[in-house]
């Protein structure tokens, strides 16, 4: 792993490691794909109005959330193909955030099975779920990971229907991966990475398997045609229901919308994930930071609020939770990381966002996280004030 000074080092790595139709899997949105990158400069165009001559020779990154210390403001989210950027991609990052302090959201379409997480991610294990056609399967997911004893499940709300992805079309990407001769081409393209890790699975056995589907569905990455999708009937009466469910922290992820912030806080869910998918499931959706304020002001006394989308820099965490969101997640920066060095990739990833937190602090003028409020942003630079 070459060194690596800040989040676009590491991309820039995992794009000259990875095949080109895995990277851009990771990369890229839907449609005109144009919106992850509005996430991005949404963010940069905010500005901050700094408080100088304060003693800010120590400070805390530390926060608390849901009634336990964090040791950063962090959340690792949940990204279903780490196990194809590195071998063992997903053990890899949760170890990365366990010696971070950081949970880890295992996502359903995850091949590493929610019991080996458990035993890694020891910061604390969060479980991403979509609601299925057949809710019976569903709940089979809600009962395993609440036997397991997962902090949060995370129940992901903007994807009724697979997004149209037209560019892993013209790489002959898909989940699953069906062999074709273009996905052929960007994997040899990619020696490296196929001696790294395609041919560590095939001689181990073979490719990953969807560890977290039941049985009657699961398979490995390349098949079976049997899968379940996601289902366009998913309503209120459903997070009612998984509220009944399940016993721990529910959080909907993928709220954009003022009005079903207010919907959540009435059907008593925990938190909500302000996200539009990093950009990857509909691109005419705003960016994240653009309604962040709207939701808080609605919401923010009453719900654990989450910021999703966009984070590239340590900056980014300050002026998300300036606005007054109370923790905020990555994944696209733990990828990068994983995909550039494995384990030791994704720790440098948390580690470079926490010195970048750390030094921002200093910059704006405090010394814990609990003292940013609005009042260290240009509030004609922030949208919503």
């Amino acid at each position: 792993m070459k060194p690596a000074y800040n989040i676009w080092d590491l991309r820039e790595q995992a794009r000259r490691r990875l095949p080109k139709a895995i990277f851009e899997f990771i990369e890229r949105g839907s449609e005109d794909d144009v919106l992850i990158g509005r996430n991005v400069e949404a963010l940069r165009r905010i500005r901050f109005s700094p408080r100088t001559l304060r003693d800010v020779s120590s400070r805390d990154i530390g926060i608390e959330l849901f009634g336990r210390k964090r040791a950063t403001p962090l959340i690792i989210g949940p990204t279903g193909t780490a196990d194809l950027l590195c071998h063992r991609g997903e053990s890899a990052i949760a170890s990365a955030a366990a010696g971070a302090g950081v949970p880890f959201t295992l996502a359903t379409s995850s091949t590493t099975s929610m019991e080996d997480i458990a035993r890694i991610a020891t910061a604390g294990m969060w479980m991403q779920m979509y609601l299925w056609e057949r809710r019976d399967l569903s709940w089979q997911v809600v009962e395993r990971a609440a036997a397991l004893g997962a902090e949060a499940l995370v129940l992901t709300v903007d994807t009724p229907m697979w997004p149209n992805r037209e560019f892993n079309k013209h790489n002959g990407m898909a989940n699953p991966i069906r062999p074709n001769l273009r996905l052929a081409r960007s994997f040899l393209a990619r020696p490296g990475w196929m001696m790294r890790v395609l041919a560590r699975y095939m001689l181990a056995g073979g490719l990953p398997r969807f560890a977290n589907y039941p049985a009657e569905i699961g398979g490995t990455v390349s098949g079976p045609v049997n899968r379940v999708t996601n289902s366009a009937s998913v309503c209120w009466d459903d997070v009612a229901e998984l509220k009944r469910r399940w016993p721990n922290r529910l959080l909907l992820k993928g709220i954009l919308n003022r009005e079903d912030a207010l919907l959540a806080a009435e059907h008593g869910v925990d938190g909500i994930i302000v996200s539009n998918h990093g950009g990857r499931t509909f691109d005419a959706s705003p960016a994240s930071i653009e309604v962040l304020a709207e939701i808080v002001d609605a919401v923010g006394q009453d719900l654990t609020v989450i910021f999703d989308s966009g984070v590239r820099r340590g900056s980014d965490v300050l002026k998300a939770m300036a606005i007054g969101a109370h923790a905020v997640i990555v994944g696209r920066a733990t990828l990068y990381g994983a995909a550039a060095g494995g384990a030791a990739g994704a720790a440098r990833a948390l580690e470079i966002l926490a010195e970048e937190i750390s030094t921002s602090m200093a910059m704006v003028g405090v010394t814990s996280l609990a003292q940013l409020d609005r009042s260290y942003l240009r509030a004609d630079t922030v949208p919503g004030l």
